[in-house]
């Protein structure tokens, strides 16, 4: 048994044996794939500097390695997990594990990209604190962006992250305007946040090990462009980037109406017709939106 505020974290054979015991496959529609190493989660936490104050949201805990790392550090663990199996087994893992740090976590059954904050705080049932203030996960790659986007989206409490997501998509949302990388996704969370990558995570940290490489990314909220308004600016980049080769008189004719159309809300804007989407950042593509 763990001691009162600490926890005994998951290693390999504790995962092959806690999946044993629930008959558990891990399935590639859910991006499940468990972290088994120690080390690696103890790195997540730190990297993510979690302190005392902390209500740490983690989407998708599976088997519950990061939670045990994150509840003696954080005030409290909210963590979303859509797979009922999975849901029903953490606060056992924890009870078992870290017995004198299990009424810090909460446990919400839901999908994280439809989540509402109003069903996290009836899940939380009064604690204290109560609101969401950094989300460190192990993200099911193939749903990473839309989770992201929207839970920066629903919660405005939330004020950093730092997430374990594929490489390639850490590589996109972290890169600025004037990189091959650059794109949609890149946009919007430059909306909400500032993002950089924070290091490579092995592939054999991983149970099931994964067909590709993951990385580290960090984000920081700030506030979005001034009295810019988020569906519409959101709309400008999805046409922009639908047609990235395009110069953005022609990309953004459908949008606006017309090529002549798109030119004119361009030019008000301050930005040269000619030029192609991933050389303008959120604040360029607000201003357009803002000229429609």
């Amino acid at each position: 048994m763990s001691e009162n505020g600490t926890a005994r974290l998951l290693g390999p054979a504790d995962v092959r044996v806690l999946a044993d015991r629930l008959g558990l496959r891990p399935t590639k529609k859910l991006g499940q794939n468990f972290v088994h190493d120690a080390n690696t989660v103890r790195r997540i936490v730190k990297s993510a500097g979690v302190g005392a104050d902390d209500v740490v949201l983690e989407v998708g805990p599976g088997l519950g390695s990061l939670t045990l790392a994150l509840l003696p550090v954080a005030a409290r663990v909210h963590v979303i997990e859509i797979d009922p199996v999975l849901a029903e087994l953490l606060p056992e893992t924890v009870a078992e594990r870290a017995p004198g740090l299990a009424d810090r976590l909460t446990v919400t059954g839901a999908d994280a990209m439809r989540v509402s904050a109003a069903e996290l705080a009836a899940d939380a049932g009064g604690a204290r604190p109560a609101d969401p203030t950094a989300i460190v996960a192990n993200l099911p790659y193939n749903v990473a962006v839309p989770v992201i986007l929207h839970l920066l989206a629903e919660l405005p409490s939330l004020e950093r992250g730092l997430v374990m997501v594929q490489a390639e998509v850490a590589d996109r949302l972290a890169a600025g305007p004037g990189s091959r990388q650059y794109g949609a996704p890149s946009a919007k969370l430059a909306w909400y946040a500032d993002a950089r990558r924070a290091g490579p995570v092995p592939r054999a940290v991983f149970w099931p090990v994964p067909g590709v490489d993951s990385g580290l990314l960090a984000f920081t909220r700030h506030d979005p462009p001034s009295g810019a308004d988020r569906d519409a600016t959101f709309a400008v980049i999805e046409a922009a980037f639908a047609q990235r080769r395009k110069a953005l008189r022609g990309a953004l004719a459908g949008w606006a109406g017309s090529p002549a159309a798109a030119e004119t809300a361009l030019r008000a804007a301050g930005i040269d017709p000619t030029t192609r989407a991933e050389r303008l950042s959120v604040t360029d593509f607000a201003a357009v939106a803002a000229h429609r």
